[in-house]
């Protein structure tokens, strides 16, 4: 019998517990004090449990209806959870955004999307992939992402349109202890040349053979940025970093990303 039980008579259940009374949970729920009484005397024989003690003038619960309230209200709310989210992939809204972002994006401005997102979206699932270069849009192209946010390097591809973005400056920096962080004046190309660059490399072949900046022969190629700032802090080599993010002592040029 405990088949039987129906998700309207545990909401009648739930409705008679924060009214009061079987009238105001009537009331409520647009029904007839007789209706809301029978309704809860066939939701009690189906458990074989009584949930009200009926003695005085209005119900009171049972130590046995204590027990299942909690269960009952969560029941409730994934019932009214599950019929919003209905409501919403009736009216269009996605069952879930994946997306895919250049790993040089600033990270406050991507938490304050994200956050605005859940917001508004509070049910909706977010995939989110942050990657570099081709990287950032290989998932685009797979299908795997409804979009992506990547530099202008990766974006001349006839299979996507692009919109532009507000630039991400960018600045050469070293760690103190860097030979070329003793020069006063500018660096030359020619100085930096001779020093190990590192180079943030592409997971994917979408610019494979292509180098972005790269200026070293002596290059080391490092697939993950953390990495590159670690590399950098560690006075291993000298590199390219988002200017809010360098732990640089020295920029000689700004590039841009958009």
């Amino acid at each position: 019998m405990l088949d039987a039980v129906s998700v309207d008579q545990i909401r009648t259940f739930v409705a008679a517990v924060d009214e009061g009374s079987f009238s105001a949970a009537g009331r409520r729920l647009g029904r007839a004090q007789s209706v809301v009484s029978q309704t809860l005397a066939m939701m009690e024989e189906r458990l074989g449990l009584q949930l009200f003690d009926r003695a005085r003038r209005l119900p009171i619960l049972t130590d046995q209806g204590r027990a299942l309230l909690p269960e009952a209200r969560a029941t409730v709310a994934t019932m009214d959870l599950f019929k919003a989210k209905a409501k919403g992939l009736s009216d269009g809204l996605e069952p879930e955004v994946a997306i895919t972002v250049d790993v040089m994006f600033p990270m406050d401005s991507l938490t304050t999307a994200v956050t605005e997102f859940q917001s508004r979206f509070p049910d909706t699932p977010l995939k989110l992939y942050i990657e570099a270069l081709g990287a950032v849009l290989q998932p685009v192209l797979d299908g795997l992402c409804a979009f992506g946010v990547a530099g202008p390097v990766v974006t001349e591809l006839p299979l996507l349109k692009t919109e532009p973005v507000p630039g991400v400056p960018m600045c050469v920096v070293v760690a103190p202890g860097h030979p070329l962080a003793a020069h006063a004046a500018s660096v030359s190309f020619e100085v930096m040349a001779k020093q190990v660059q590192l180079v943030l490399t592409d997971r994917s072949s979408l610019t494979s053979g292509r180098d972005f900046g790269v200026l070293s022969s002596r290059t080391w190629r490092i697939a993950d940025l953390g990495a590159k700032h670690a590399f950098l802090r560690a006075g291993l080599g000298w590199g390219a970093m988002p200017e809010l993010r360098s732990p640089a002592i020295f920029c000689r040029e700004t590039w841009s990303k958009s």
